[in-house]
């Protein structure tokens, strides 16, 4: 009977236990509906969460009247938002689908908390496993992606993934519970239904057990990734570091690229774009990559990550404080990168700061000759993403401070100095 199996699923699985409260979200399509049934005749203390996206007109607004008129006939209580999902796609720049999988869920958390339930129950099962292992061969994926859905991902359990489509439909037909079709399943459809009307059928041909054995191998690569993950981020530890992977550590390893992949596909890169970086850890600094948000900088040691900035306002990653007084012979410039102390007198230009530019030059304390930038940060060792932090303070159309690092000779304090001027990093 498919109740025991779901709840001996519970069980094994961990999911929650009988005197939890489940918040169970609830479309109106068979499986959602199937779900419900099912833990609230096992006795489980359940509430429902329905959202409405508007995306579908009067059916929409018919799957909303279909589950309150459900939960008010089997006693349960019921929470309902509405969404303007298209306004919130077009606020945010994504697709419809991401939109409303980003109103639910958090949506979805949101009531869990107010309603002080345990955890929120989805209806995913054995046959939306078997596609998203498939989808993500398909697309290109590590072996966490070929798991299939997993019974847990933090307040989300899946209790049905022990049983399949067909197991769903028979229950209900079995006690008489009729249900909608499913119009908030709004996961790319196009793909999914490919593979499931036309791809499964096929494979099922070759061997009827395919999802059994594609359900089965997701199972025991789990405990694969178990140990893969673990021997991951023991790598993780030893190759990262706070400015960035270092190359050396990398390369000693048996799988780089493997280990590249764990760290920059969640970021966005893409598995070419990954074999390209692989490829340059042996070749000369200064190659770029870019997913939409991140970029990978091969510097000499390092693989350099950043994120990307957005917009176009810059604003100074730093406070500079300024202050003036008095030059008395017992005045002692500090011996500190941070603080920049000028001639007043000779600091008579409008100040201002900006980033270095290609071609500029000054000339650094001490020195009688003008130097380029870019030179100077090269002597220094800067690495690419060092030199492209670097900031200046400019007097006029002359370089005053190269910020942190040195100050002009020409706004030096002298002899003739009357008064000072001080600027310091906070």
């Amino acid at each position: 009977m498919i109740q025991q199996r779901v709840t001996k699923y519970i069980e094994k699985e961990h999911l929650f236990s009988l005197d939890a409260k489940v918040l169970i979200a609830l479309s109106g399509g068979a499986d959602s509906v199937a779900l419900l049934c099912i833990l609230h005749t096992a006795g489980y203390h359940c509430e429902a969460a329905h959202c409405n996206f508007h995306l579908r007109g009067e059916e929409s607004d018919r799957d909303e009247l279909f589950v309150r008129q459900l939960c008010k006939r089997t006693g349960i209580h019921l929470h309902t938002i509405d969404f303007n999902t298209t306004q919130y796609a077009k606020e945010k720049q994504i697709s419809i689908e991401m939109a409303a999988r980003e109103l639910r869920y958090d949506w979805f958390e949101k009531t869990r908390k107010e309603c002080q339930a345990d955890v929120i129950a989805v209806a995913h099962h054995q046959d939306d496993s078997v596609e998203t292992i498939l989808l993500n061969l398909i697309r290109g994926t590590g072996i966490n992606g070929l798991l299939g859905i997993r019974p847990r991902n933090g307040a989300i359990v899946r209790p049905l993934l022990c049983v399949n489509r067909e197991d769903i439909i028979h229950y209900l037909e079995s006690i008489g519970q009729d249900y909608v079709t499913d119009s908030t399943n709004l996961e790319d459809e196009y793909t999914r239904n490919k593979i499931r009307l036309n791809l499964l059928p096929l494979m099922q041909e070759i061997n009827p057990s395919v999802k059994k054995n594609l359900i089965d191998t997701s199972n025991y690569l789990n405990d694969v990734a178990t140990i893969y993950n673990k021997c991951i981020e023991e790598t993780k530890n030893n190759i990262v570091t706070t400015e960035g992977i270092r190359i050396s550590e990398l390369v000693k390893e048996p799988a780089p690229e493997a280990i590249l992949f764990e760290i920059l596909h969640p970021l966005g890169f893409n598995s070419a774009q990954i074999k390209d970086i692989a490829f340059s850890l042996h070749s000369q600094p200064g190659k770029q990559f870019c997913s939409k948000k991140w970029r990978v900088i091969k510097d000499r040691e390092f693989l350099l990550i950043e994120a990307i900035e957005s917009g176009n306002e810059i604003l100074l990653p730093f406070q500079i404080i300024k202050e003036e007084k008095e030059y008395t012979p017992d005045f002692l410039i500090p011996r500190d990168k941070g603080i920049a102390c000028f001639d007043a007198d000779k600091l008579n230009g409008d100040i201002h700061y900006r980033k270095w530019q290609t071609g500029d030059t000054f000339i650094p304390f001490g020195m009688k000759g003008k130097k380029k930038i870019s030179d100077y940060l090269t002597d220094r060792k800067f690495s690419i993403s060092q030199k492209e932090r670097q900031w200046v303070l400019c007097c006029g159309e002359h370089i005053a401070w190269l910020i942190g690092e040195r100050t002009d000779n020409r706004f030096r304090i002298d002899e003739t100095t009357k008064r000072v001027v001080i600027y310091k990093i906070v």
